[in-house]
């Protein structure tokens, strides 16, 4: 499968999940490769190629999202809207696939020990600092949830202001440790890590199986699309569903 990332996480045999990488397909140019979004100025008709691809390692139709960096969620075997905006889907029924796009930000797998309810989460800071994480795992109500976090920004590359950081310390002040000071020319300059600040999160509720290979979209250009390093770039998706 283009070698796409498949979680290293202990969940049942009944759940499936992966994530794309931008290896294969028929895009060219900037968005070179595999990519997904439908959004982000790519010929429709090779987007529409790359997904009809993808559909046919599918058991139906991704059940997409209008991502605004948000907090909401929505229970995609529920909601029949097309292109319902949110930046969390759910899911308990077989063969319902939620998904999410991604070229930077973080998106969080998360499942029950019983393989009977499943989500993925777009976390970007804004994401994250308003509370997705936190409603995601109170929506899905149940005991035994893990977390698997895919390729996103590595904590070498990912920029934010004073202002970012201020914005998770008053959250929690251990967030400080997510942090590290940009060189000395750029002065209230961080550089985040949003791999951490999610694992905070995440054992703030009480999920402690947190699971990931801390891969970085930024630095390889080979396997990922990146929005900071290359501005204009396709889309990645993750993508978990309950088999019948």
């Amino acid at each position: 499968m283009n070698n796409w990332i498949t979680p290293n996480w202990p969940a049942t045999s009944n759940i499936q999940a992966f994530f794309t990488t931008r290896q294969g397909g028929f895009s060219r140019d900037l968005y070179a490769g595999f990519n997904l979004g439908d959004h982000v100025g790519d010929n429709p008709l090779l987007v529409q190629k790359n997904r009809a691809k993808l559909r046919n390692t599918l058991p139906g139709e991704p059940r997409w999202l209008k991502q605004v960096h948000g907090k909401t969620l929505v229970w995609v075997d529920k909601d029949n809207r097309i292109l319902p905006e949110a930046d969390a889907a759910l899911s308990c029924h077989p063969g319902v696939i939620c998904a999410v796009l991604t070229a930077d930000c973080l998106p969080v797998f998360l499942c029950n020990d019983a393989g009977t309810i499943v989500s993925v989460v777009h976390a970007g800071w804004r994401g994250l600092a308003a509370g997705i994480i936190e409603r995601t795992v109170t929506e899905m109500d149940s005991n035994g949830i893990m977390a698997y976090l895919g390729p996103a920004i590595g904590p070498d590359y990912f920029e934010v202001g004073e202002e970012v950081r201020e914005i998770f310390i008053q959250h929690d002040k251990r967030s400080a440790v997510a942090f590290t000071p940009h060189h000395k020319e750029k002065k209230g300059k961080w550089f985040a890590n949003i791999f951490l600040l999610a694992q905070q999160r995440l054992t703030e509720i009480g999920i402690t199986k947190i699971y990931s290979s801390y891969e970085c979209t930024f630095s390889d250009p080979t396997r990922f699309f990146s929005h900071r390093r290359d501005g204009n770039t396709g889309r990645m998706a993750g993508l978990i569903w309950i088999t019948n």
